[in-house]
Formats: C-alpha cells, structure tokens, sequence
C-alpha cells in the first residue's frame, strides 16, 4: 500500500497520520484533496462512525481509506463529549474553542475531573473489506480547570496529565504520538499491517 485516503478533513490529525505513516512510505491524502465530502456520522459510537466514514472515501478515491474517530470522554459526565466531541458546541461552524469553553462550563462544579481521549482507526482496502483493520487506544488523564499551551489541538489545552505535570498541549509533537490515543493505536494497526 502506497497511497491511502484519509477519511478526515482534520488538518491536525492530516499532520500526525502524515508524520506517523511517512517511515513506511504511505502517501496520506486527505478526501479534500480528491473532492471528497465528509461523510455522515450518525452512529452513537467510534466504531460504526467510522466504518461510515471510511467506506465514504474508499467508494468515492477508489484508494484504501484510513479513517479515525476519536474523542474526549469525561466520567463526571457520563462519557459525554464522546463521538460528539468535534461538534459538542454546535457544527455552524465547529469550533475547538466553543467546544472548550462549553465543558469547562459544564465541568464548574464537579470535583471528578477524570476523563480520557478514545480513538478507533479503521482501514479498508477497498469500500467492500468484508475484514476492515480495526486499531483502539485510549489516553487517561484530567479535566484542568483552565486551558493552557498552545500545541495539539481539540481539548488538549484542558488535557490535564498528572503523570507528567503538563498539559497535552504543553508536548511536543513527538512525545505526544508516543503516548496519545491516537499513537498507540496507530501502533497496533501498523503491528497489524506488518502481520
């Protein structure tokens, strides 16, 4: 596999996929770049949201798809954002920053701050694969009471990581693939493309 679609107009997760697959040699298009609308994500959980969006983009490229759904779930609020977390402040438009600021608001008065990032990755190598590769992780940390560091994007400025004493958003971009969701998924499919 040389060339795959990325299932995602996100250009945060189009840089760490990109930077992720390059050591294989794996083009990461984005479904923009090849005209591709972003498909529906009616389903209530990871998985089927992007089975959905990966066969979208295979049917529309032609090309192996790459799909990611991902999100921040926080106990105290019994999982939600969830598959909802791109959108959880409205979708006219999406904003990192109403999304924000909606839950701090919601999380003002609860002491558990315990929540965690989820992410699926799904590849098919073509819109058909009766057998998609199916890759999870998932990242624990804090609800922080107020945004801080400017790198990552989504929540992780409120990504509190009391392991480390910093913010998601307070890593570097090599760190962060070490430890995030979205890494240790991504190694667990490229353990299950090698096998």
């Amino acid at each position: 596999m040389k060339k795959l679609v990325l299932a995602s107009n996100n250009p945060g997760k189009l840089r760490e996929f990109q930077h992720m697959l390059a050591p294989l040699g794996i083009e990461v298009l984005t479904q923009a770049e090849l005209g591709i609308s972003e498909a529906e994500e009616p389903h209530v959980t990871f998985i089927e949201n992007a089975l959905a969006k990966a066969r979208h983009a295979s049917r529309q490229s032609g090309l192996p798809a790459l799909a990611d759904d991902s999100g921040i779930c926080v106990a105290a609020l019994q999982g939600r954002p969830g598959v909802y977390s791109a959108r959880y402040a409205g979708d006219n438009p999406k904003s990192d920053r109403r999304n924000n600021e909606k839950l701090l608001h919601e999380m003002r008065n609860e002491a558990d701050r315990r929540a965690h990032y989820y992410c699926v990755l799904l590849l098919l190598r073509d819109a058909d694969d009766p057998q998609p590769i199916i890759a999870e992780g998932e990242w624990h940390g804090e609800i922080a009471h107020e945004e801080r560091g400017s790198g990552g994007f989504g929540y992780d400025p409120l990504f509190w990581l009391p392991d480390l004493g910093r913010m998601s958003a307070e890593l570097a971009p090599k760190e962060k693939h070490e430890i995030s969701h979205r890494g240790k998924a991504m190694r667990v499919l490229l353990e299950r493309l090698s096998n």
